[in-house]
């Protein structure tokens, strides 16, 4: 049963971001104009990188495959709108928001340091090399 809880938790984390890239998708200028009130430029260049990345790095870190790589990349980008969206401390909502990018942050460090786990296209490619002699990390 233990080899199921990192299965569990990227599928927890990644959650956040696949869902988070659909919601862009199906509504794209509600989006822009958020993006737009937050002073930032260029808002559809911006959010067609932000669908792409959470959409490939969410589904990275779900199947388990080059998982360290992907939650690299959703924490390059959760600082960034982390400290774009979420820094009015004054509002409890914006306090809320960052707390919980926060603990997002920490799962997605728990991904680089230790990988995806047992239940893992990464697990599996580990063991296909190391059976090759290869002995490359996922």
């Amino acid at each position: 049963m233990l080899k199921y809880i990192p299965l569990i938790a990227r599928s927890s984390l990644a959650s956040v971001f696949l869902e988070s890239g659909v919601n862009k998708i199906l509504h794209p200028v509600a989006t822009q104009q958020f993006m737009a009130a937050h002073g930032m430029p260029f808002t559809g260049l911006f959010l067609v990188s932000a669908i792409i990345l959470e959409l490939v790095a969410g589904l990275s870190v779900l199947l388990g495959y080059k998982a360290r790589w992907g939650a690299i990349a959703l924490i390059k980008f959760l600082i960034t709108v982390t400290f774009i969206f979420h820094t009015n401390f004054s509002d409890h909502m914006q306090v809320g928001q960052f707390m919980k990018n926060l603990a997002i942050l920490g799962g997605l460090m728990m991904v680089v340091q230790y990988g995806a786990g047992a239940v893992s296209f990464d697990h599996r490619t580990t063991l296909t090399n190391s059976k090759k002699g290869l002995g490359v990390r996922g």
